[in-house]
């Protein structure tokens, strides 16, 4: 049953009446009085008229097809999101989408998270906080005194959004003075702290749907019924804005879709996700686990160790072929160092900081201010560059504990982290000419992720994401510089999508995003260019023309990303069947009987000795059939069963994880083959074997 309605709604919903017929009043006046006919572009190019303060893209949608009016989530008028039923105001372009484009999908999902907030507000009565769509879902945050949410609440909420979407309630827009929602906002502080430090202009939109007022940027769908299939997945604590000395919220995450079919199949994966998720596959298979005496700090057993340090073995044997040489920089360093980088004002809530002998010192979260000091040591000229530094130091984030999630998000972690320093035009006069440095520099990171995702068998996408409002430097530097990164991934040859204004105040940069084996995408690679660091440290170098304060650019590029989280990724892209050059159990040797013991040991250390993760089935309670089996479920790449016979001939009989018989084959057959596949990182050794 939902509790009693808070007294709030009634109050606010009195002031909101008040105002719409305001609203509807002049929207009245606008339409009889200063309407006039306008054009309306389509996607298509084709041209349609209509009249302004009165047409809206709902209207214009049933004009082309039912289907289409039905089946459009959101509109778009000259580039902006746009309600349907907002009528239009000039001239201008109008897109139509539906739920497959990335922009509806936000506000579909957002749409859905005002109806959970409606079922909130109405049955815990707290103050409703923020309520965003997110990268798979929505959720909606409140402060309730003295209680949290328990997953046995999640059905009666879930059946009150039903009924909230039966309804099909209209979502609102009103654009409504500052003050006057100071006062319709009075109870709820956390909206008063929004209007009061967020809002910077004397109005701003709230948005109704049913008895829920909320302040809202929007937009929305046409009303709550084109929300067909929701689900409440599961709840959390969490921070007001995430700053552990505030409030705690309470937050609901829930799910949404068009159509029942796809939730279905959203459930399906989400199955198949738990099934492969990396902490169950980490405890079965014995590779880490966590402990409350460090919370966010992974213990790797030696089996997971094993794959930690195979996968940083693999990218410095990269390093070598490509020019990047390895560092060792401080794990600690005084907060001036922060400031003069410009962290310490924008991340040091985020930083581990202690005081010693009077001086506040930080484990640093980042490599590249420590970089910056190896740079400035000594002069640098221009035949150095570019300079690569590689760094596997270990970085800790302060995370809040309520984010911590297996290897995902993590205190302490390290990273494939390097930073390249180049010079922004060619010094180096080469015949036949080639493209500037920066152009040069972001195809070999290029180059570089795609060689190491094709070993993992990852497809990706790239994208550029360029100046944002609030960038520091030169238009003219941003310009070329952007410019520079677009030619680099033309040359690449990969599809790339734009993402306007999305880069960092410092520099544009590349996202990449790589696919798993389930449809996942996770962003692991980034390849960003920085001006503003060579400034703050004021690293310069002598230029072919003697100038010495040439400045350098830096470009920070990862591929791995956090090594913690790629072996997230990979071990539930895998399923825990782990490609034999990265298996933490790669060879277990299994005698027939008590009498081929001796021999299966010495067999297990020829493997290990040959550089395989090797052992041998010694336990005399199993029959040989079960310990195959066992060695199977354990995801041994290769199992080797040993008797008599291939004692005699020093060989043994060879099967897999699969259970495919190759059969016999001599012991340094068996060792150069497995090494051979070991070495050229192919990913299914068990069938080319």
């Amino acid at each position: 049953q939902l509790q009693c309605v808070p007294s709030f709604i009634e109050d606010r919903l009195k002031l909101y009446e008040a105002l719409k017929k305001e609203h509807d009043a002049l929207l009245a006046y606008r339409a009889a009085n200063q309407s006039k006919p306008i054009k309306i572009t389509l996607t298509d190019g084709a041209m349609v008229e209509g009249e302004s303060w009165k047409t809206t893209p709902y209207q214009l949608a049933g004009g082309i097809s039912q289907v289409l009016a039905s089946n459009a989530v959101i509109a778009k008028v000259n580039g902006e999101l746009w309600d349907l039923d907002r009528p239009l105001e000039g001239d201008c372009t109008l897109e139509l989408l539906t739920f497959d484009n990335e922009e509806a999908k936000a506000v579909y999902w957002h749409s859905s998270a005002h109806i959970l907030g409606e079922a909130m507000e109405e049955y815990f009565g707290g103050c409703l906080c923020y309520g965003p769509p997110i990268e798979n879902g929505f959720h909606y945050d409140m402060y309730i005194e003295d209680r949290t949410v328990s997953s046995t609440e999640f059905p009666v909420l879930e059946n009150h959004c039903k009924n909230i979407i039966k309804e099909k309630q209209a979502f609102e827009r009103l654009e409504v003075k500052k003050e006057i929602l100071l006062d319709m906002f009075k109870y709820n502080k956390f909206k008063c702290r929004i209007l009061n430090e967020k809002v910077k202009t004397p109005t701003t939109t709230i948005y109704r749907c049913g008895p829920l007022i909320d302040l809202c940027r929007g937009p929305h769908v046409r009303h709550t019924g084109k929300i067909k299939a929701l689900k409440i997945i599961k709840s959390s604590s969490t921070y007001w804005e995430g700053k552990s000395d505030m409030e705690t919220l309470q937050r609901i995450y829930g799910i949404s879709f068009p159509d029942n079919k796809m939730m279905k199949e959203w459930e399906k994966v989400q199955e198949e996700a738990r099934n492969r998720d990396h902490r169950k596959i980490g405890k079965e298979q014995e590779l880490f686990f966590f402990h409350d005496l460090s919370p966010g700090s992974c213990f790797f057993l030696p089996r997971g160790a094993f794959l930690y340090n195979t996968l940083m073995d693999f990218i410095r044997g990269e390093y070598r072929s490509r020019n990047f040489t390895e560092v060792v920089s401080p794990n600690v360093f005084n907060s001036k160092l922060w400031e003069a980088s410009g962290h310490w004002q924008h991340y040091s809530e985020n930083m581990f900081s202690f005081e010693i002998e009077k001086e506040t010192f930080a484990l640093k979260p980042m490599n590249c201010p420590g970089h910056c000091l190896m740079f400035a040591h000594r002069p640098r000229s221009w035949r150095e560059l570019p300079l690569r530094l590689a760094d596997f130091g270990v970085l800790h984030r302060n995370e809040l504990s309520g984010t911590l999630s297996g290897l995902t998000r993590v205190r302490r972690f390290q990273q494939d982290d390097a930073h390249i320093f180049c010079t922004m035009e060619q010094e180096k006069k080469k015949a036949p000419p080639t493209p500037p440095p920066i152009e040069e520099e972001i195809k070999g990171c290029l180059d570089f992720l795609k060689s190491v995702y094709a070993v993992f068998g990852f497809t990706f996408q790239l994208h550029l994401s360029t100046r944002p409002e609030n960038y520091l430097g030169d238009l003219e530097i941003w310009d070329h510089a952007e410019k520079q990164l677009q030619n680099s991934l033309n040359n690449f040859g990969e599809q790339w999508n734009l993402n306007p204004g999305d880069g960092a105040f410092y520099g544009p940069k590349i996202d990449i995003k790589i696919k798993d084996a389930i449809g996942r995408y996770h962003q692991c690679a980034t390849i960003q260019l920085d001006f503003q660091l060579p400034i703050r440290f004021n690293l310069t170098y002598v230029g072919k023309d003697g100038d010495d304060k040439k400045r350098p650019v830096i470009i920070h590029r990862a591929i791995l990303g956090s090594v913690e989280r790629m072996i997230a990724i990979l071990a539930e892209n895998y399923g825990g069947k782990w490609p034999l050059w990265l298996s933490p159990r790669q060879v277990m040797v299994v005698p027939v009987g008590p009498a081929s013991e001796q021999y299966a040991q010495q067999v297990c250390n020829q493997f290990f000795e040959a550089g395989f993760m090797s052992d041998v089935d010694l336990d005399q309670s199993c029959t040989l059939n079960k310990k195959i089996r066992n060695a199977q479920l354990a995801q041994y790449n290769f199992i080797l069963v040993v008797g008599e016979k291939e004692k005699a001939d020093s060989a043994v009989n060879v099967r897999t994880r699969d259970n495919k018989i190759h059969g016999e084959i001599s012991v340094s057959s068996a060792i150069e083959k497995l090494k051979k596949f070991k070495t050229s990182k192919i990913p299914n050794a068990e069938e080319e074997f």
